[in-house]
């Protein structure tokens, strides 16, 4: 019958060990430190630490005279005071060197000696001494809960478990240091710190233990976490008995440990025989239980200085064994009849452990704390600009495998031709982006089917020009009948020159103008031709989207095993895996990047006081991990695209993909021709419009002069016509006794003129307009010259001087001579011709006007008469014509000029 947990050592032992912690001398840490800063740095950065300063000395004091009796207080204190003497080794060295700070000496007592004490010139002793009394406030901690609740079982465990961390972090990063020399006390070596460590971790575990116990949990189980506290106390023990822990330690501490090991090996025997015996395992149990008995009794022989709890313990632990193992033997004896193997003959108890140290790193790392953040000193700046140096090596490496990886797929899917030939499949294939910007470009000018509307625009202004040129010739053809009329009508009277003599570059240039015209129908005609004979080769750029007039790529007619989907299906996939890829290697590389720029050791270094390659040996570490997923993805692409390529192979001979890529190129080569071919035509129609523009502004010039050389020639004639009335009326006068002369004329109106009466002086007339030379028109392509040059002005050389005096005004002149407001239309038709040569250089030979003034302008002209009317003239810019409004009563019409 199995014995009740209650009757276990569980429910008798409470006993376990805490630690008490090193003791020190006072030392003053403000001073030397201080001096240290404003020697090496400045006076100034001094002040500015001051408020660090006066912590670290406040933090010293406090671990010197247990000024807050909590212990959570104590460890927190212990913590942030060891994290601050991190930061004080990487900035100030502390030794005997004269160039160090060199007043500084800690001094610490042994925890199990206190008479025993060290004394050093450096830090380590002290982050040592700190780390010790850590794991001791830990400890005691741990003893401090109730233990006989669940839940005081489960802090207590931690609390172990975090002193066990403590006291194997000083065992790894700091006995090392401070036993140099050999002036350190045994407390903090690196022998009494691991033996700490698995005390630590055996009473954790036994915590554990005891809630299982608790908890009801399987013999089995139990026996596996008890083995391990056994373990624990083993190898305790096993450090207690070598040196030189074997002379340090009072032999009650041996005898504590000892018991306790032989304990728990016995409670674990005890727990795995009464699961043997449920399993009908008579003949092991026996075994198992006769071992445990063994060990206790031999547990016993050395159980001097113990505590009696822990004897009680084992007393009771060892009834419940004997009367187990009386009960299996009397079994076996009379049922199950085993042999009974001998207990070293049986295998090792399993076990299974539940605690392990606490990872103390994050808890006393300092790279987080703002202490004297300020003192960077040169030897941490070079190392973290070799660090950087290494990690953007890795960046660089792998992000240049990531670019070949994402170059190779676009290299190998585009000699395959994919996807591609999968959207040509499902009608939904592309141009090639250079073409489908041409061709967007074409369908935005208009298009082939736009091009009829710019012909259209050609024979417009085709037709304009002729008329311009047609009407402009009718009106030189006009005045040239008008004063052959004349000159047939007055004879010899007629003294002015011939209208084909005045016109004749007028008419040259027409004539030119006219040949242009002729060739500009000509090649408006080859544009014409050339538009119908392409425009069903153009019509596929017309097409919207472009894409409908390419080649399908259709399914065969005929398949044997009708397994086209599947091994389209099969290749889609495959490429949206590769896709899928793709996409994880973009986040790869941001990764990398991001962690590159959130890589920071610059306060790690400033904290780590072991080697710097191991600091970036670990710090590097942390990128191993992409870099591996790196390389899977690589490798993951290479399987897949010879997988597409096999693929892609069955694709292209199942859809006879070559003879499609034909046809494509084929359409290809066809819209490229097509756009040529549209540009080309496109290019002679600008040309042909730009002709027809610059023309008509030739022409229209043209018109203008022979519409001014129009109406001079009529302001002559009149003049001509009331000088040969006047001489007639004369001579009638002093002849109208002969009655020898009688002549009649026709009136001037009926020459569809403007009527003037304006009289002035007769005076011999000379030819006076002489059109300035022109070069000829030429058809597309040649622009046209400026009809209005100063090369082709002539001088302002006249005899009209010869009429007037030197300095006379000729516009004072005019007016002085006008005897009615009749007169003010050959007055308007005077000043116009004046001011418009003026304003171009340009006189005609018929009339000689001599200038010292180089420009005239009209601001305006007020007419002041009887009737109280207003007449204003105007100048207009484009035609070069004044506007008036007269009264024909009106007098003395003053003109206003500006010069």
């Amino acid at each position: 019958m199995a014995a009740t947990p209650s009757s276990s050592a569980a429910g008798a032992t409470n006993i376990m060990l805490a630690i008490f912690e090193k003791k020190t001398n006072s030392v003053d840490l403000y001073r030397p430190l201080r001096n240290y800063i404003a020697f090496n740095y400045s006076e100034r950065e001094a002040q500015n630490l001051e408020d660090d300063l006066q912590t670290l000395k406040q933090q010293r004091a406090d671990i010197e005279r247990h000024s807050d009796p909590s212990l959570p207080s104590r460890r927190d204190l212990l913590q942030s005071y060891f994290r601050a003497l991190c930061l004080v080794e990487t900035r100030f060295p502390i030794s005997p060197d004269p160039a160090h700070v060199n007043a500084l000496t800690f001094v610490w007592f042994d925890a199990f000696k206190p008479k025993q004490k060290s004394s050093q010139q450096n830090i380590h002793l002290e982050k040592a001494s700190v780390l010790f009394n850590l794991g001791a406030v830990y400890s005691q901690i741990g003893l401090s809960y109730d233990r006989n609740t669940v839940d005081g079982r489960r802090q207590a465990s931690h609390a172990f478990i975090a002193a066990a961390g403590a006291f194997a972090y000083l065992r790894d990063n700091a006995s090392m240091k401070a036993s140099i020399g050999g002036s350190a006390t045994v407390d903090i070596s690196g022998e009494c710190a691991g033996m700490l460590e698995k005390l630590m971790l055996a009473q954790a575990q036994e915590c554990v233990f005891e809630n299982s116990i608790a908890k009801g949990s399987t013999p089995g189980v139990c026996s596996k976490i008890s083995r391990q506290v056994g373990l624990y106390y083993e190898e305790a023990l096993a450090a207690l008995n070598v040196a030189p822990l074997n002379t340090h330690f009072d032999k009650s501490w041996i005898a504590h440990v000892q018991l306790k090991s032989a304990l728990f090996y016995a409670e674990a025997c005890f727990r795995y025989g009464l699961e043997l015996h449920e399993k009908e395992e008579i003949a092991e149990e026996i075994a198992r239980l006769r071992s445990a008995i063994n060990v206790l009794t031999e547990a016993k022989r050395n159980s001097k200085g113990a505590a009696a709890q822990i004897l009680d313990a084992i007393g009771k632990l060892e009834a419940n064994i004997n009367r187990n193992l009386e009960r299996a033997v009397k079994e076996n004896d009379r049922v199950y009849l085993m042999r009974v193997p001998s207990p070293s003959s049986l295998p090792p108890l399993a076990a299974f452990s539940m605690v392990k140290p606490m990872a103390m790193s994050e808890v006393l790392d300092a790279s987080k704390e703002k202490m004297f953040a300020s003192l960077v000193p040169d030897s941490s700046t070079k190392a973290l600009s070799r660090y950087t140096e290494m990690v953007d090596d890795i960046i660089r490496m792998q992000a240049e495998k990531l670019q070949q990886a994402s170059e190779l797929t676009r290299v190998r899917l585009k000699e395959m031709e994919l996807p591609d030939s999968i959207l040509a499949l499902e009608g939904n294939f592309t141009l090639p982006t250079s073409l489908k910007e041409d061709v967007e470009a074409v369908q935005i000018s208009g298009g082939p089917a736009g091009l009829e509307a710019e012909l259209q625009q050609l024979r417009d202004l085709r037709r304009v020009n002729q008329e311009l040129l047609v009407q402009t010739e009718e009106l030189l053809q006009k005045e040239a009948r008008e004063d052959s009329q004349f000159r047939s009508q007055f004879g010899t009277k007629w003294t002015r020159p011939q209208s084909s003599t005045l016109t004749k570059n007028l008419q040259d240039r027409l004539n030119r103008f006219a040949g242009n015209l002729k060739q500009a129908a000509e090649s408006d005609g080859r544009i014409e031709r050339s538009v119908r004979e392409n425009s069903a080769f153009m019509s596929i750029l017309d097409a919207r989207p472009i894409e409908s007039a390419l080649p399908t790529l259709a399914r065969p007619i005929m398949s044997l095993d009708q397994n086209e989907d599947a091994i389209v299906g099969s290749l889609k996939q495959s490429l949206r895996q590769l896709e899928t890829l793709g996409a994880q290697r973009a986040g790869l590389e941001d990764m990398l990047k991001e962690m590159k720029r959130k890589d920071d050791i610059l306060p790690k270094l400033m904290t780590s006081t072991g080697s710097h390659e191991d600091l970036f040996k670990k710090e590097i570490a942390k990128y191993d991990h992409i870099c591996e997923e790196i390389a899977q993805n690589i490798e993951a692409q290479e399987q897949l695209l010879m997988q597409i390529q096999a693929q892609n192979d069955e694709f292209s001979a199942l859809f006879n993909l070559e003879d499609y890529k034909a046809s494509r190129e084929k359409c290809y080569k066809q819209i490229e021709a097509a756009i040529a071919k549209f540009r080309e035509i496109k290019d002679n129609i600008n040309e042909g419009l730009k002709f027809y523009v610059t023309l008509q502004d030739a022409i229209t010039n043209v018109k203008q002069q022979s519409n001014d050389f129009v109406m001079t020639r009529n302001i002559q004639c009149r003049e001509m016509i009331e000088d040969v009335q006047r001489k007639v009326a004369n001579m009638s006068f002093q002849d109208k006794n002969s009655g020898a002369f009688s002549s009649s004329y026709p009136p001037v109106g009926s020459q569809n003129q403007r009527p003037s009466t304006q009289q002035t002086d007769p005076r011999p007339q000379t030819p006076y307009y002489q059109p300035p030379e022109q070069p000829p028109v030429s058809s597309y392509g040649h622009p046209l010259p400026s009809y209005s040059s100063a090369a082709h002005q002539p001088h302002l050389h006249t005899t009209f001087h010869q009429h007037l005096p030197l300095h006379t005004n000729p516009i004072r002149f005019i007016s002085r001579h006008q005897q009615s407001m009749a007169n003010l239309h050959i007055l308007d038709g005077v000043v116009h011709t004046i001011m418009r040569r003026l304003s171009n250089l340009v006189l005609f030979p018929g009339l000689h006007i001599l200038f010292h003034l180089h420009t005239l302008h009209l601001i305006k002209v007020d007419t002041i008469s009887s009737n109280s009317v207003n007449p204003t003239v105007f100048y207009n810019k484009r035609d070069y014509s004044f506007r008036h409004l007269l009264n024909k009563s009106d007098l003395d019409i003053p003109v206003i000029l500006k010069l």
